[in-house]
């Protein structure tokens, strides 16, 4: 992030839990939420790219990074953290969510957040015939993680969440990049929670009054895009884009152009 200078600081969620995140740039406020394996550095490169045009508040998930997890888990704290991110960047902001991260911003716009716009990434929810089927994973990661196994948790969230193949994901265990995902395990309980069943819950998206964008990479595999289009049909006035990009993922720079026309113009 050279050239940007980033400033640092908590807010207190209602429950007392304390949220950490980064500012950088300057204009209207957007909060960058992230997915699962997802803390503010990875959100970075795009707040980098954003920072010309916004004031950018990447943060720290609960139970991630510098923010505390107070128990028990439940998805309203994480919507009641935006709350507090939201305040403490003006009292409204742009909402961006990716994955799971995406699904929690939609969930706290329906909720009545002030939210000035809305653009989500890949929401993973599963439509067509096969919408309802994914597992309960929370309860299985919960299961292996506190019996010490964060690699296996790991492994099941790629392959059952994810849908990676598993040979591939036995694959990446000898790989520099494992320790990371090992470390973020426990959070993957939470990324699982706001997923839930993988429906699309279409009445409450239906409650959101922001102007909203749903983004999907031509990269990515089918029920990816096809959640996206499905979730754009749930939220009132929705737009759909496509961009070019690899799986679950557009370049920052060609993202932040999308995200500046989308949201600003």
């Amino acid at each position: 992030m050279t050239g940007t200078t980033l400033t640092a600081g908590t807010v207190r969620s209602a429950d007392g839990t304390t949220i950490a995140y980064e500012r950088s740039g300057d204009g209207p406020a957007i909060v960058l939420v992230g997915g699962a394996f997802n803390d503010r550095s990875t959100t970075r490169p795009l707040a980098a790219a954003l920072a010309g045009d916004f004031s950018v508040l990447g943060y720290d998930r609960r139970g991630r990074g510098d923010s505390g997890d107070t128990a028990p888990y439940a998805v309203q704290r994480e919507i009641e953290d935006l709350a507090a991110l939201i305040g403490a960047a003006g009292g409204t902001a742009y909402l961006y969510g990716v994955s799971s991260g995406a699904i929690l911003a939609a969930l706290a716009t329906a909720a009545g957040l002030p939210v000035a716009r809305l653009a989500l990434f890949e929401p993973p929810f599963q439509v067509g015939p096969h919408a309802g089927s994914r597992p309960a994973l929370a309860p299985r990661l919960a299961e292996l993680v506190a019996g010490g196994r964060r690699g296996d948790a790991v492994e099941c969230f790629m392959i059952d969440a994810v849908g990676v193949p598993a040979d591939q994901v036995r694959g990446m265990r000898d790989q520099p990049m494992w320790s990371w995902l090992e470390m973020m395990a426990p959070s993957l309980v939470h990324d699982a929670t706001v997923t839930g069943d993988g429906r699309v819950p279409a009445e409450r998206l239906a409650a959101i009054t922001a102007s909203t964008v749903v983004v999907d990479s031509t990269g990515s595999p089918q029920w990816l895009r096809d959640a996206a289009r499905a979730t754009a049909e749930s939220v009132p006035g929705a737009r759909r884009v496509s961009l070019e990009g690899g799986f679950h993922e557009v370049p920052a720079e060609r993202l932040a152009a999308e995200l500046r026309r989308l949201l600003l113009g």
